[in-house]
C-alpha cells in the first residue's frame, strides 16, 4: 500500500494506492494522521489507485472526515471505483461521504 499527502490549490490531496487491509491501514494511519486536524482545508482523497479498503480502511476516512468536519472543512473521495463504492454503501458511509 503506497500512501501520500500532498498540499496543492490550498487544498490537501492524499492518494491511496493498493490494498488498506488492516495491516495496509495501520500504516497509513500513521501518513494520514494530519488530515485529522484539516486546519479548514478540504481534503481530496484520491481513490484511483485504491483496490481493496477494509473496515480498519473506513475508520481512517471516518477520523478524517469528523476532523475536516469540525474545522469547517469537506472531504471528497475522487476516483473511487465501483467495488469501493459499493463498500461505502454497504457500510452506510456513501451517505456521508462528498463523491466525485
Amino acid at each position: 500500500m503506497n500512501v501520500s499527502i500532498e498540499e496543492t490549490g490550498g487544498k490537501y490531496v492524499a492518494t491511496l494506492i493498493g490494498e488498506m487491509d488492516t495491516a495496509a491501514a495501520m500504516e497509513a494511519e500513521e501518513v494520514l494522521k494530519p488530515l485529522y486536524a484539516s486546519d479548514g482545508k478540504d481534503v481530496i482523497i484520491d481513490c484511483k489507485g485504491l483496490e481493496y479498503i477494509a473496515s480498519s480502511g473506513l475508520r481512517i476516512l471516518l477520523g478524517i472526515l469528523k476532523g475536516a468536519k469540525a474545522a469547517g472543512s469537506k472531504v471528497i473521495m475522487r476516483d473511487v471505483n465501483d467495488d469501493i463504492k459499493n463498500v461505502f454503501k454497504l457500510t452506510g458511509f456513501i451517505n456521508i461521504f462528498e463523491f466525485e
